[in-house]
């Protein structure tokens, strides 16, 4: 499955966190992520990271673009909610798009550790069903 991972200023650490945990599924998986999220994420966890413009200067929509085309699969986007971003219509149809396209997204760690745990045990496959469907 291709997977975004996404992260604002503040919580970059935290998606580190996270993808140290969590490397052994991660790694099975084609990883995408915006620009200093993406290079974070290489130098914390040794990930390979496929990686967009950072995240204000066209990397959300990048991102988009991907869903957008169903080449996509699972979106982890740990946004900073007490900040406002420049970027925040960005962050908006990023979240839209997920939406429309039935991508799963999380949002905050838990939902992000559900999702991760679910892909884990094969709950995610949905969306490899859906595209031999269609």
């Amino acid at each position: 499955m291709n997977i975004a991972l996404i992260a604002h200023d503040q919580k970059k650490p935290q998606i580190i966190n996270l993808a140290c945990a969590y490397k052994e599924i991660l790694k099975k998986h084609t990883l995408y992520a915006t620009g200093t999220t993406g290079l974070r994420l290489i130098e914390g966890t040794g990930l390979e990271i496929n990686r967009f413009n950072s995240g204000p200067l066209g990397g959300d929509q990048q991102i988009g673009a991907m869903i957008s085309e169903n080449k996509m699969d699972l979106v982890i986007f740990l946004r900073d909610p007490l900040t406002a971003q420049p970027h925040e219509p960005d962050v908006t149809a990023l979240i839209r798009l997920c939406d429309v396209y039935q991508v799963p997204l999380a949002t905050n760690l838990g939902t992000a550790e559900v999702l991760l745990l679910g892909l884990k045990e094969g709950f995610l496959s949905f969306r490899e069903i859906i595209s031999d469907l269609c």
